[in-house]
């Protein structure tokens, strides 16, 4: 899948990072030169310009993109980026601070896909709300970790398997195990997985391709919601 990213910063640069190491492409816009050359020293595609404006959002490929995400610290921005986006039949991704009313919150989610809260979780939020699927952010552990919340669904290759026989990689670990209609408890090792199971699971952002192709597979999923 394709990507245009609003902003370079923090947010954004982690953001794409992550959808990179998932084998997307990813596109970032970003108007400070510095952030911008510090995108590019990451091997990043980088439009430098003003993501609120449409021109510049058509260089960086917004026309056959996916999805954007406006993930600047500029709501105003982010907003003009998301309606560009939308008018391109692209999923659209706002940040917005949490700092902001309910009533500032309702005035924007009527007009894009999803809101995130970049303060409240990590870069992994707003990939969830981005591209959508089965994996939910419940908090950035360290720059690199996450806790994640993960539905098994019907496509999974560990559908009918139990915990024990659920080979993750080596620096991923399951802390919690809930049938869907069950809370999150204790993991045992007899515990069976099917579809609408929910496990949270520790992992490492270069592992998080391989724990969803393995807990989720390649069957599309239904979006949820996120917060970066």
């Amino acid at each position: 899948m394709r990507f245009t990213i609003i902003g370079a910063g923090r947010v954004g640069l982690r953001t794409a990072r992550v959808l990179r190491e998932e084998g997307h492409e990813v596109t970032l816009v970003e108007r400070d030169a510095e952030t911008a050359a510090r995108a590019r020293e990451r091997s990043f595609e980088v439009i430098e310009g003003d993501g609120s404006r449409e021109q510049v959002l058509r260089e960086a490929g917004v026309e056959t993109a996916d999805a954007v995400g406006a993930l600047t610290s500029d709501l105003n921005a982010n907003f003009a980026a998301c309606l560009i986006g939308k008018g391109h039949g692209c999923r659209t991704v706002l940040r917005i601070d949490e700092d902001y009313r309910e009533g500032i919150y309702q005035q924007y989610a009527d007009e894009v896909d999803e809101i995130v809260y970049p303060e409240r979780l990590g870069a992994i939020g707003a990939r969830n709300a981005l591209l959508g699927g089965s994996i939910q952010a419940i908090a950035d552990v360290a720059q690199s970790l996450q806790i994640l919340l993960i539905t098994i669904t019907d496509g999974s290759p560990m559908r009918g398997y139990t915990l024990s026989e659920v080979a993750l990689p080596s620096e991923a670990r399951i802390l919690a195990f809930g049938k869907a209609d069950s809370p999150l408890g204790i993991p045992l090792p007899d515990d069976s997985l099917e579809a609408g199971d929910r496990v949270a699971v520790l992992a490492e952002f270069s592992e998080l391709a391989e724990v969803r192709q393995l807990l989720v597979g390649d069957e599309p999923a239904t979006a949820v919601a996120g917060g970066e």
